[in-house]
């Protein structure tokens, strides 16, 4: 099913997963509005869509709630959809600097999302029941022991899909996944080390790491007509690794 040149905000849209998303997306016919924080790879992939008038894409780190409103801002009429891939992986050691972190990593992951679903709520289409999609982590259900903060923020992301599902509902279906070990950048560093790229593959069922356009066929699905009563749901796209 196509979506008829429904608006979507996708942020993150340059990383990744992003990329796919928006791929995906527009060949279902959405309009889009493209967040990211990184001009180089959002003009890169602006370029290489070359949808005209179908992609406004917009270069902002949605640091305050001014920002995210001013972003919404580049575009007119209704929200069809939110999807929220924004974030930043950062490690930390407990040294001197571990608050420092611990303030990026809360504010580019899980306080921009709260910023962007209250003021995408004041533009959804009131004539149809839209979407929201937040992005979560193997990281939450886990626990990353060298990422402490960006676990501790994608389970702040499962609190606001639960939270945001009873409060915009009926009127928007709000729901999250939650991604594995997936074949992006943004774990690079990790993949780096042998022995612990190694141990991680092994407790893969599927004995592979996830590519970004099978996440990105699940936010499809959350955002299209067969996930009508899903609601409040956090899914894992982790190749099995977490089964309950």
């Amino acid at each position: 099913m196509g979506y008829d040149g429904a608006l979507f905000v996708v942020t993150g849209a340059a990383g990744g997963i992003g990329r796919e998303t928006v791929k995906l997306l527009l060949a279902k016919d959405a309009r889009l509005l493209l967040i990211d924080r990184d001009e180089g790879r959002l003009r890169a992939l602006e370029s290489e869509l070359a949808a005209g008038k179908r992609i406004t894409a917009v270069v902002s780190d949605l640091a305050t709630p001014a920002a995210c409103e001013q972003a919404l801002d580049a575009v007119d009429g209704p929200v069809y959809a939110f999807v929220h891939l924004a974030g930043l992986f950062e490690p930390e050691d407990f040294a001197s600097d571990a608050r420092a972190v611990w303030d990026r990593v809360q504010a580019a992951n899980l306080t921009n999302a709260f910023d962007m679903a209250v003021a995408v709520s004041r533009r959804f289409d009131e004539e149809r029941v839209c979407r929201i999609v937040l992005v979560s982590s193997l990281a939450f259900r886990r626990g990353s022991f060298d990422h402490v903060s960006y676990s501790a923020a994608k389970g702040g992301i499962v609190g606001l899909v639960r939270a945001l599902s009873r409060r915009l509902a009926p009127h928007v279906l709000v729901n999250g996944i939650a991604p594995g070990h997936i074949e992006t950048g943004m774990p690079a560093h990790i993949w780096a080390d042998r022995t612990r790229s190694e141990r991680m593959l092994a407790e893969i069922p599927l004995r592979r790491r996830g590519h970004p356009r099978e996440v990105a066929t699940v936010i499809d699905f959350l955002c299209g007509d067969g996930a009508t009563y899903i609601t409040g749901q956090v899914i894992n796209v982790d190749g099995g690794v977490v089964n309950s």
